[in-house]
């Protein structure tokens, strides 16, 4: 059974740095994507960052230039750099790994930025 556990999230001051990691356990094979996604309730789940088997990061246009993905291939970890946090970074965030056949999600981590 595959098994994503973020772990990372927390209290924050705005200005501050946060690195959530994400651990992949279980019988995966053909990983071919791993992302950050955020949520915040009552809004739809979107697409933070993503890395690829090439090892070219993807981010959306909210984080860039301020968070950085990066990917353990050896160890099938993901994580997530977050620096200058914003109060409106404040979200639940979830892991994301697709292989050819099947997507799994992790059971999110909440960051919280507020001063």
């Amino acid at each position: 059974q595959v098994q994503l556990v973020e772990s990372g999230g927390g209290l924050v001051q705005p200005g501050g740095s946060l690195r959530l990691s994400c651990a992949v356990s279980g019988s995966i094979t053909n990983i071919i994507r791993m992302d950050w996604h955020r949520q915040v309730p009552g809004q739809q789940r979107k697409m933070v960052a993503f890395i690829g088997n090439g090892n070219i990061p993807k981010y959306a246009d909210f984080v860039k230039g301020r968070f950085t993905i990066s990917r353990d291939f050896a160890k099938n970890l993901v994580h997530l750099e977050m620096n200058s946090l914003k109060p409106e970074d404040t979200a639940v965030y979830y892991c994301k790994v697709s292989t050819f056949d099947d997507v799994y999600w992790g059971q999110g981590t909440q960051v919280t930025v507020s001063s």
